[in-house]
């Protein structure tokens, strides 16, 4: 089912977020265990792509102080149906610098990369997270041949944001120390998650070990706006998602700034969860990404 931006605005509650979910989920170790890891090259280096299951290929990017680790709670629904490759992307965890600072030089490196793994002829379902919608939509732009675009919590809108509280820094801290993990605790509730309960060990590992590893500096790049413009250029299926309390924007701007020119374009907000909706509603973010993805 194709909707409008207006239809979309009203489906935001169908898929409720499990604050609280009663599934016992990887540990992040060990669901890097079961990755197939492949290097990819670029111009300058190398960028670290995990592979899990088979079929057509997905591809997920994580968002900015991040890494592919913030598909944790997805990459195993999703292996069911696709090979789904989830990099870090340059300037990020295991993969390489790209040769500038700026999104040009890291799209350039991941595109080079992602041709040597998926060719242009390849079709490709791609999905972004936070500052990898932004590089998605970029990548789909430049690529073509992506039948499906989806953008979680998406950057570069170039509207309001709804900051819930100061981040604290973490900078001198000893990783894994009392103050460092309250520090991330605090980290996670003002920009990341909603529920202090959905703030369990693994989140902290994730996110903690992200800031240390981040090398790539997006800030400034996402609030820079551009992105209804990006989207101009991408002709397929279009999926804007986002937790109803993310605090990186405000949903009824992003949701008419980015589908009002667009056709099949679908619009989801789920109930209860912040910016990291795809770990705070994992199980309601797969079931809509499965039946969204599955569609012509």
């Amino acid at each position: 089912m194709q909707l409008s931006p207006e239809e979309g605005r009203r489906d935001r509650e169908e898929a409720p977020a499990m604050a609280r979910e009663p599934k016992t989920w990887p540990s992040p170790d060990t669901l890097a265990s079961t990755a197939r890891i492949e290097r990819a090259a670029f111009d300058g280096g190398r960028m670290c792509w995990r592979r899990f299951g088979k079929g057509e290929p997905l591809v997920l990017l994580h968002g900015g102080h991040g890494s592919w680790l913030h598909w944790a709670r997805n990459v195993e629904a999703l292996a069911t149906r696709y090979t789904v490759w989830a990099p870090d992307m340059p300037g990020y965890g295991d993969s390489d610098d790209p040769a500038g600072t700026s999104l040009d030089a890291l799209v350039d490196a991941t595109l080079q990369a992602l041709d040597a793994l998926a060719p242009p002829h390849v079709p490709l379902r791609l999905v972004g997270f936070s500052f990898g919608s932004l590089v998605a939509a970029r990548l789909a732009a430049r690529r073509g041949n992506v039948s499906h675009l989806g953008l979680f919590g998406p950057a570069a809108h170039g509207g309001p944001r709804r900051p819930r509280g100061e981040l604290q820094s973490w900078r001198g801290l000893p990783p894994g120390s009392h103050e460092w993990n309250a520090v991330m605790r605090h980290n996670l509730l003002m920009h990341m998650l909603h529920e202090p309960a959905t703030i369990d060990e693994a989140a902290l590992q994730i996110h903690g070990k992200a800031c240390l590893r981040t090398r790539f500096h997006s800030k400034t790049i996402s609030r820079a706006g551009g992105m209804a413009s990006i989207l101009e250029q991408h002709d397929g299926a279009l999926l804007l998602a986002w937790g109803e309390h993310d605090v990186t924007l405000d949903p009824d701007f992003v949701a008419k700034a980015l589908t009002t020119r667009r056709q099949h374009s679908e619009v989801r907000s789920f109930a209860g969860a912040g910016h990291w909706v795809q770990y705070e509603a994992a199980d309601a973010v797969n079931r809509l990404l499965l039946d969204w993805l599955g569609r012509d």
